[in-house]
C-alpha cells in the first residue's frame, strides 16, 4: 500500500467543487461542494454562478479531503485536476487551484480529461480496469462511447450525441412536467411508479442506415414534450408517472442497445458505465439484463463515484504517476474542448517524445514554498 501513489485530485468542470484522494486504487476522500442549489432556480447551471462557488469552496473542500484521508498536503505524490472538456471559467478555477498546490509543494502536476477520469473511476469500486474496457458515459453534458486500451493515454471515441446528451434530455423533459431540477433523480423516482411501455416514444437513430454508435435525443425531448402538451390542450391529467417511465425506457434502451453492439462489433468483453446517468436504476437494470445475454462483463461505480466527483480526477492521476506518465507544464490552462482522444494534458518538452521524468518538478522541490509557509 505505502508505495503505491498517493495523488489529491481537483474537479470543477461543472457545479460540483469535487475533491478527492486515492493511494493506488483506494479511495481516501472523496469531498463534494455542490451549486446545484444555487442554480435550480435558472433551471440549469449558469457558468458565472458556478465559477464563483467553486472559488468559495475550493480550499475548504481541499482542506476537508486531506482530513477525511488523514495525510498531509506533504505526503502527496502529485495533484491532478480537470483540464477540460468543460465550462472554461469553472475548469480555470480548478487548474489555478492545482497549479498553486503542486507549485508549492514541489509536486507533479497532471492536468487530465474528464471524460477519461469518468472512466477511471470505476477502479476505484471494482480494481484495474481490463484492456481494452468499452466505456459508455452518459451525462448531462455527454453521451459517448468510448474504447480504451490504456486509460492513461489511448482512448478512441467510437460514438457521440449529435445534439441533447441524456442527461440534458432529462433535465428537460423535468421542466416540462414542472419536476424541477435536475431532472434525472426526480424522473427515476416517477418512473419506478409508472408503465414504461404505456406510451410508445421515438428511438432516436436505430434506423438500419444510421450511424451505429452515434445518439440523438431531440427528436425524443420534442416528442415527449409535444405529447404533454397536448394532453394539456385537451384539458387532461398528464399521467407524470407513465410519461417519466416510457421517456426513460426510450432513452436507455437506446444507450444500451448501442453500447452491447459496439462491445459486439469490437470483440469487447467489458463494459463500464459512467457519467451521472449511470446512477439511473432503469439504465443499470437494463445494461445488466442485456450484458448477461451477451456474455458481455458490466461494470458500474456506485451512484456516487458516477456523478463529477474529485476521485475519478485522482485516480486518473494516481494512474499517471503509477505509469510514470509525463507531468503537465507550469503554464497548463483549461481546454473547454479538451478532446477525449488526449487523456491528460503533457508538458510541451514531453508531448511527443514521451519521455517520462519530471525535472520542472524538481527544481520547484528544492525550493518549496508550502514549507516556508
Amino acid at each position: 500500500m505505502a508505495d503505491e501513489p498517493l495523488v489529491l485530485g481537483i474537479e470543477t468542470s461543472c457545479d460540483e467543487t469535487g475533491v478527492g484522494i486515492v493511494r493506488g486504487t483506494t479511495l481516501l476522500a472523496d469531498a463534494v461542494a455542490s451549486s446545484v442549489d444555487e442554480h435550480a432556480r435558472f433551471g440549469g447551471v449558469v457558468p458565472e454562478v458556478a465559477s464563483r462557488a467553486h472559488l468559495e469552496a475550493m480550499v475548504p473542500t481541499i482542506e476537508r479531503a486531506l482530513k477525511e484521508a488523514g495525510v498531509s498536503a506533504r505526503d502527496l505524490d502529485g495533484i491532478s485536476v480537470t483540464a477540460g472538456p468543460g465550462l472554461a471559467g469553472a475548469l480555470l478555477v480548478g487548474v489555478s487551484a492545482a497549479k498553486a498546490y503542486a507549485y508549492a509543494l514541489g509536486k507533479p502536476l497532471y492536468g487530465v480529461n474528464h471524460l477519461a477520469s469518468h472512466i477511471c473511476v470505476d477502479q476505484l469500486e471494482h480494481g484495474p480496469l481490463p484492456e481494452p474496457t468499452m466505456a459508455l458515459l452518459v451525462s448531462g453534458g455527454h453521451s459517448s462511447l468510448l474504447l480504451s486500451s490504456d486509460i492513461t493515454s489511448d482512448v478512441r471515441p467510437l460514438g457521440a450525441t449529435i445534439d441533447d446528451a441524456a442527461g440534458e434530455a432529462f433535465d428537460k423533459i423535468a421542466r416540462v412536467l414542472n419536476l424541477g431540477f435536475p431532472g434525472g433523480p426526480v424522473i427515476d423516482r416517477y418512473a419506478k411508479e409508472g408503465d414504461p411501455n404505456a406510451i410508445s416514444f421515438p428511438r432516436g437513430l436505430t434506423g438500419p442506415r444510421d450511424p451505429a454508435y452515434d445518439f440523438s435525443f431531440s427528436g425524443l425531448k420534442t416528442a415527449v414534450a409535444r405529447w404533454i402538451e397536448a394532453k394539456r390542450n385537451a384539458g387532461e391529467d398528464v399521467p407524470v408517472r407513465d410519461v417519466s417511465a416510457s421517456f426513460q425506457e426510450a432513452v436507455v434502451d437506446v444507450l444500451t442497445r448501442k453500447a452491447v453492439r459496439a462491445c459486439k462489433d469490437e470483440g469487447v468483453e467489458h463494459l463500464m458505465i459512467g457519467g451521472g446517468v449511470a446512477a439511473n436504476s432503469r439504465l443499470r437494470a437494463l445494461a445488466q439484463e442485456r450484458c448477461e445475454k451477451a456474455g458481455i462483463q458490466l461494470r458500474v461505480p456506485r451512484p456516487k463515484l458516477c456523478t463529477d466527483n474529485g476521485a475519478m480526477v485522482a485516480a486518473l492521476g494516481a494512474e499517471m504517476v503509477a505509469r510514470n506518465r509525463a507531468a503537465s507544464d507550469w503554464d497548463l490552462s483549461a481546454d473547454s474542448s479538451l478532446p477525449v482522444t488526449d487523456p491528460h494534458v503533457p508538458g510541451r518538452a514531453h508531448a511527443h517524445t514521451h519521455t517520462h521524468d519530471h525535472d520542472h518538478v524538481h527544481e520547484v522541490a528544492k525550493d518549496n514554498l508550502y514549507e516556508r509557509s
